[in-house]
């Protein structure tokens, strides 16, 4: 590999390179060598970047927890629009059909990763905490709007839906699963929180 390539935004171009390795191989292949190799760089010059590939997968995480910001802002102008089901449906879709089912696998693998994201993250799986805190916002919106009763117990509906989801989407090497199945989890688990039709 040469060591003279010159790359531009070196953090964004490994992040990326990482999440290609994750989306394909699994984060049992996501090592130093796998991710300079995809981004087309020297080993070192993750090195000259980061103080360990460790420090690395927990900037690679948080970064990727940073993202889901434009994620949240989306889901969030949705509210009042549509249906409740079909803005859920699509925003675990979004969530899901990314590399955050990878990461938490990455997580759950990497005992020193957990350890490095305690420090700054004191609990839960970074990327389905934050995914948790985004529907919560959501479904809190549309009760207020009141297309959600006002007895909708959010903390209790936000971490299910994100559990559900991570379940259906959770077969990294499986087909993802249908809109039809992800819309029928999603009614499943609010049907007893919508407004009753107007006869």
């Amino acid at each position: 590999m040469p060591t003279g390539v010159v790359l531009r935004d070196v953090r964004e171009q490994l992040f990326d390179a990482a999440d290609r390795v994750l989306l394909r191989e699994g984060p049992s292949a996501l090592t130093s060598r796998a991710v300079t190799t995809e981004a087309g760089c020297a080993k070192g010059v993750l090195h000259r970047h980061f103080d360990d590939f460790d420090h690395f997968l927990a900037e690679f995480v948080l970064d990727r927890v940073d993202r889901m910001d434009a994620q949240a802002a989306a889901l969030g102008r949705a509210a009042g629009t549509g249906t409740v089901t079909g803005n859920l449906a699509t925003a675990l879709t979004a969530l899901f059909g990314s590399v955050a089912v990878a990461i938490v696998a990455l997580v759950t693998f990497r005992d020193e990763l957990r350890s490095r994201l305690r420090r700054t993250w004191p609990a839960g799986v970074p990327v389905l905490t934050e995914a948790v805190t985004m529907i919560a916002s959501y479904l809190t919106a549309e009760r207020n709007l009141g297309r959600l009763t006002a007895n909708a117990d959010i903390d209790t509906l936000a971490p299910t839906l994100i559990g559900a989801g991570h379940l259906l989407f959770a077969d990294r090497t499986g087909t993802p699963p249908e809109a039809d199945a992800v819309g029928k989890m999603v009614t499943a688990v609010i049907a007893g929180v919508l407004p009753e039709p107007l006869p």
